[in-house]
C-alpha cells in the first residue's frame, strides 16, 4: 500500500499539496503512488519562479525509464520556488516524494484553493 500522509492535501492526478505557510504558500510534489507507478525518474522539468499557473493545467513533466508524465497545477498562483536539487539528482522524488523531492511552491492566488483538493482518505479510496 503507498505512503499517504494525512496532513496533505492531493489531486486525481496524484500531486500533494502542503497546507498553505502565513504567507499563503503551498508546496506542491507527486505522491508516493505515482513515483512508484512512474519507475525511476531521470528527469523532472519544472516551470520557472515567477510564472503564473492555473489550476488543473500542464506546468512541467516527469520522465522516467518507463514513461513521461505531465505534472499539472493542483492550484493557481504564482511559482515562488523550484526545487533546483531535481536538475541533479531527479531520483529525489522516488527516495522521498513527500520530502526532498518536492517539486515546486505557489503563492496561491485564492486562499481557500486547497479547501477543493482531496483529503488523505479520498485520495486512499480513489487509488486504492
Amino acid at each position: 500500500m503507498s505512503n499517504i500522509p494525512s496532513d496533505l492535501s492531493y489531486t486525481a492526478e496524484h500531486e500533494w499539496v502542503t497546507a498553505p505557510n502565513a504567507d499563503g504558500v503551498v508546496r506542491v510534489g507527486i505522491t508516493d503512488f505515482a513515483q512508484d507507478a512512474l519507475g525511476d525518474v531521470v528527469y523532472a522539468q519544472m516551470p520557472e519562479v515567477g510564472t503564473t499557473v492555473k489550476a488543473n493545467d500542464v506546468v512541467g513533466e516527469v520522465e522516467s525509464t518507463k514513461s513521461v508524465s505531465d505534472i499539472y497545477a493542483p492550484v493557481s498562483g504564482e511559482i515562488v520556488a523550484r526545487n533546483e536539487s531535481l536538475d541533479t539528482d531527479s531520483a529525489l522524488i522516488n527516495s522521498d516524494p513527500y520530502g526532498d523531492g518536492w517539486l515546486i511552491e505557489v503563492k496561491l492566488a485564492e486562499p481557500d484553493a486547497v479547501d477543493s483538493l482531496l483529503s488523505a482518505s479520498e485520495y486512499e479510496q480513489q487509488v486504492g
